[in-house]
C-alpha cells in the first residue's frame, strides 16, 4: 500500500484546488436560473440498509466532520454553532499581502446582506495560528466592524485547521516562496444545514460572489421548505 503523508496531501490538494473549483463552477453555471436546488459537492457512496425486510439503497454524501476552534472572543466554535444554519467559510491570514484583502472586502458584502438573518453564519479560518492569536483576530474583526456571533474568525491547532481545509476541498500550505509565507485558495465555500458543501466560489471576484449570494437565497428557501 502506498502511504501519502499529510504534508504531501496538502501540496497535492493545493495544486488541484483551482482545477477542482473550476470544475464545480462550470457544473453549477451550466444550470439555468429556473433550477430550484444546488448540487451536493464531493464524493458520495451507496449504502444498503434493510427496511421492513427489503433492501433499500441510500446515497451518503460527503459531510464536513465535527470540529472545534476558538473565535475572536475566545469562544469555542463547533459544529453545534452552525447546527440548523447555512454558512459560508474561507481560509485566510491577517498579514496576507495578496488576495486576502480582496476576499475580505467581498465577504463583507455577504455579511452586510445577511447580517440580520439568524440562519446564516460566516466562518473564516486563519492558516497562520501562531501569529493570528485571539487578540489579533479580535482587532481584525473590530477593524471590519462585524458582529462576533455572525462572523467568526477562527484560530486553533494548525494541523486541525489544515486538515479541515482538505474537507472543504481547498488547498492551504506554508510556502516560503509565496507572498506572506503561505499559499492558499481564495475560494468561498457554501455549506448547508446538514454540513454538505453546496458551492465553491472565487472569493476575489465580485461576479462570483454575486452568484454565491443568489445561491444562499436558494439554499435558505430549500431549508425553509425542509428539503435535503
Amino acid at each position: 500500500m502506498i502511504r501519502i503523508n499529510k504534508a504531501t496531501l496538502r501540496k497535492y490538494t493545493l495544486l488541484l484546488a483551482t482545477a477542482f473549483s473550476i470544475g464545480f463552477l462550470t457544473a453549477c453555471n451550466s444550470s439555468d436560473s429556473t433550477d430550484k436546488t444546488l448540487p451536493i459537492l464531493g464524493h458520495r457512496e451507496a449504502v444498503e440498509r434493510v427496511v421492513d425486510g427489503k433492501t433499500v439503497v441510500d446515497t451518503v454524501y460527503h459531510q464536513i466532520p465535527d470540529f472545534a476552534f476558538i473565535n475572536q472572543d475566545s469562544q469555542r466554535v463547533t459544529q453545534e454553532t452552525v447546527a440548523g444554519k447555512i454558512y459560508v467559510t474561507d481560509f485566510f491570514f491577517t498579514t496576507c499581502p495578496s488576495i486576502c484583502p480582496k476576499m475580505k472586502s467581498q465577504m463583507l458584502r455577504v455579511y452586510e446582506k445577511f447580517k440580520d438573518n439568524p440562519n446564516v453564519v460566516i466562518l473564516s479560518h486563519s492558516i497562520d495560528p501562531q501569529h493570528d492569536t485571539v487578540a489579533v483576530l479580535r482587532d481584525y474583526a473590530d477593524r471590519l466592524n462585524v458582529q462576533s456571533d455572525k462572523w467568526h474568525f477562527l484560530t486553533g491547532d494548525k494541523d486541525s485547521i489544515y486538515d479541515m481545509a482538505l474537507q472543504y476541498f481547498t488547498g492551504v500550505q506554508e510556502d516560503a516562496q509565496a507572498e506572506g509565507g503561505f499559499a492558499h485558495s481564495g475560494d468561498f465555500m457554501l455549506v448547508d444545514q446538514n454540513r454538505h458543501i453546496r458551492g465553491h466560489y472565487h472569493g476575489t471576484e465580485q461576479e462570483d460572489v454575486d452568484r454565491l449570494m443568489k445561491d444562499m437565497e436558494v439554499l435558505l428557501k430549500e431549508k425553509q421548505n425542509g428539503q435535503k
